[in-house]
């Protein structure tokens, strides 16, 4: 495999081998990202498209944002397909909404009324997102020969799945007055997972290059970062039963995983999600308008005591107060700095460090 936009790649390729079995080459994985030396800066396309866009002109402009990063350490260039977090209602039917406040934010319109009216849902249904999509993913596989990778899709399944083409408040009381029907909803949206990643891992010609993902994770199988923000509206039983089989499907589906946490009102199922024996690690994310990461460092290193990896995005600063506290074989840092230097210094600085 060759990268032009990723230097050192073969170093990183051997630190990511080491971190997917929980090893260590002389310091933690790090996706640290700079901007290039002597190179004027171009700012990306935004993250989340109509699927009417122009993808040639949206993938110029990614391109040109990447040629003019450096990636240090263990980070990987890409390119992240997206039309938004419920893109997966879109691809069986739901239309999806755009903000006019911010034109690049999205959401689904739920359509299902009755669960047995509705099932089975497919891929490609009622409208083209599904098919654009793929498009999108063959235009930046071809695009990105040689320079940069695609990304894996930010894939909201199982439960969240059901969430954006039902709406949250009808999931709810379905749990509870037709669970047998949200039984039969989760075993289609169980099934449509593999065939999505597998059309999506394809067209994005993913195979003998490698996956990565909207988290900065990387390796040459299959990776995804799995969830279930539902999650926090469960009890620990509902949770169990309909969630818990689905992701430890996806993670068993999938070389390797990280489960996207979110939130305060979901860490009643820390037991069950770290009970996942194939799940990678976590990416915790803390509360909107709650306690910062940094206050979260215990619970860090209560999900690293159950044998997973944790994701830490921070400054170069607040790395060093990290790395004093967390098992360094269990950790992968990501880290913006201001030029290639202190990118360099900062790996230069764990070496020495760990």
């Amino acid at each position: 495999m060759e990268l032009s936009f990723k230097p050192n790649l073969d170093e990183a390729l051997e630190r990511w081998r080491a971190f997917w079995n929980k090893d260590l080459i002389k310091r933690p994985c790090v996706a640290v990202t700079a901007p290039k030396d002597g190179v004027e800066q171009v700012g990306g396309p935004p993250g989340q498209i109509p699927p009417e866009t122009d993808f040639a002109a949206h993938l110029d402009r990614a391109e040109a944002a990447m040629a003019c990063r450096y990636y240090g350490g263990e980070a990987m260039p890409f390119f992240q397909p997206s039309f938004g977090p419920d893109q997966v209602g879109a691809f069986v039917g739901a239309r999806l909404d755009w903000s006019e406040d911010s034109q690049h934010t999205s959401w689904s319109v739920p359509f299902v009324e009755r669960w047995p009216d509705a099932l089975p849902l497919r891929l490609g249904q009622g409208n083209d997102s599904w098919e654009r999509m793929l498009e999108l993913c063959r235009l930046a596989g071809e695009r990105g020969e040689g320079k940069f990778l695609v990304g894996m899709l930010d894939l909201h399944s199982n439960l969240d799945w059901l969430a954006a083409v039902r709406g949250p408040d009808h999931l709810c009381m379905d749990l509870l007055d037709v669970p047998d029907h949200v039984h039969r909803a989760m075993a289609n949206a169980r099934e449509l997972y593999p065939q999505t990643y597998d059309a999506l891992y394809q067209a994005g010609n993913m195979a003998g290059r490698g996956t990565c993902g909207w988290l900065p994770f990387f390796c040459q199988e299959r990776y995804a970062t799995t969830q279930c923000d539902f999650a926090c509206l469960l009890s620990p039983p509902q949770f169990n039963e309909f969630v818990l089989p689905a992701l430890e499907e996806e993670s068993d589906f999938l070389d390797h995983s990280i489960y996207h946490y979110d939130g305060a009102t979901a860490l009643q199922h820390f037991d069950a999600v770290t009970s996942i024996k194939s799940l990678d690690g976590i990416q915790w994310t803390p509360t909107a308008g709650g306690p910062p990461m940094m206050e979260w460092l215990d619970l860090l290193k209560r999900f690293q005591a159950t044998g997973k990896s944790v994701f830490v995005g921070c400054s170069a600063d607040e790395l060093k107060v990290y790395h004093r506290e967390l098992q360094p074989n269990l950790v992968l840092y990501s880290v913006g700095v201001g030029s290639q230097k202190e990118a360099d210094d900062l790996l230069k600085w764990l070496e020495a460090n760990t």
